[in-house]
């Protein structure tokens, strides 16, 4: 597939790179075509990388990518074009993280609303799907690095959309036991409040390279 990366960060180089490794096309975005870490990103990848503005890589991409900053992913999304992610699966991975008074820091979540249910509100034509923002980047895509079985979690009202996202969590080499349906869009809210547990528990293991599992009675 064609996809595309909006945000040129950690973040959005392992997942493009990832996606590049697993045969699609990736545009990777940012807020004007030229970028330098986009371009760095295209040169280390070959040919089946490109790189452009946010409304560029959303006009290219079949299936979209925030990976952009939680906090200006409304503003990065709107610069995107709403024509451009009309109809398209938008894997939404950011968390809307405030540092400003220091670290940790806040989860900003106006009213008890996720950023993926204000994405969704904000852009009624795209199929937003909450996955990978539970872990780190290394971990997103390459779970096998972990020595047991470990969880990624799925949130969106559009079943299709959430098919098309499993599908690329088994490519990047998660098992479809460990891939979970938490529920529509709503269900981001519990998955964004999980990062001030995940930011203390990399505090006391001295990594981001771990994971949680959900372990159900037989």
């Amino acid at each position: 597939m064609r996809i595309g990366v909006l945000g040129t960060g950690m973040v959005g180089h392992a997942l493009g790179t990832r996606l590049v490794e697993t045969g699609h096309e990736v545009m990777m975005g940012s807020r004007s075509a030229g970028n330098e870490k986009a371009v760095a990103w295209v040169q280390a990848v070959g040919d089946a990388g490109s790189e452009g503005s946010f409304a560029d890589a959303a006009a290219f991409g079949e299936v979209l990518v925030n990976a952009t900053g939680g906090l200006v992913s409304i503003q990065a999304l709107s610069s995107a074009g709403a024509d451009n992610l009309a109809g398209k699966v938008l894997l939404d991975v950011s968390n809307p993280l405030d540092f400003s008074d220091g670290f940790p820091p806040t989860v900003v979540q106006p009213d008890g609303r996720s950023l993926a249910e204000d994405i969704q509100a904000a852009f009624p034509r795209a199929r937003v799907v909450k996955a990978l923002n539970t872990m780190n980047a290394d971990v997103m895509v390459h779970p096998r690095m972990l020595s047991a079985p470990h969880s990624v979690f799925l949130a969106g009202d559009d079943a299709e959309a959430k098919a098309v996202v499993r599908d690329l969590l088994l490519a990047f080499g998660w098992e479809d036991g460990e891939v979970i349906d938490a529920g529509g869009v709503r269900a981001a809210r519990g998955l964004e409040l999980y990062l001030p547990l995940w930011l203390s528990l990399m505090g006391s293991f001295g990594t981001p390279s771990f994971n949680v599992a959900v372990v159900r009675a037989d």
